[in-house]
């Protein structure tokens, strides 16, 4: 079981870099709860994601519910606050400055830098979450069927979330 110093200081550490936020550290967040402390197994670190997700309010819940499972409701606490804390006080101190930046070249050469970046950490965060127990045909068939949908039609993702929830199912079985 980790303790409250070790939740917090990994929680402080995946807050200073996560540049589009929770889904932009997925990968680290999976990496370390799952395979390198063993805090978790694969299911139920997608299982906390996907209630976090649910729930009403901001995604960045899944660390709390990390930090429980792992450790029990003060490590939840820990977790959540040292995740929040961290990414608050440098964008108050950021900002400022940033504003005043607002015309400077260099500030729009490094947003649209700051693009491809983020795309590339959302999209690693969803593969790591599309494939909880490695890749196969079922897990592509299912995310390939919601993106082509996404794509296709205005359909409200939950919609998709649920329907994928029973496609696996009855797929998994």
């Amino acid at each position: 079981m980790p303790t409250l110093l070790e939740i917090a200081l990994y929680f402080i550490l995946l807050s200073l870099v996560s540049v589009g936020g929770i889904p932009s550290v997925m990968p680290e967040m999976q990496r370390i709860v799952v395979e390198v402390k063993g805090w978790m197994d694969p299911a139920a670190f997608t299982q906390m994601f996907a209630v976090a997700q649910a729930a009403p309010g901001p995604n960045v819940l899944v660390t709390a519910l990390i930090g429980w499972k792992s450790a029990g409701i003060a490590a939840g606490l820990v977790a959540l606050a040292a995740f929040c804390a961290p990414a608050a006080a440098l964008t108050y101190w950021v900002g400022g400055y940033w504003d005043r930046m607002r015309e400077a070249p260099w500030r729009k050469v490094f947003q649209r830098t700051l693009i491809p970046v983020t795309v590339g950490f959302v999209a690693a965060g969803g593969y790591v979450l599309a494939t909880p127990l490695g890749l196969d045909w079922r897990g592509v068939l299912i995310a390939g069927v919601c993106a082509l949908t996404l794509f296709l039609t205005r359909l409200n993702p939950l919609w998709l979330l649920a329907g994928g929830g029973v496609l696996g199912y009855f797929l998994y079985q």
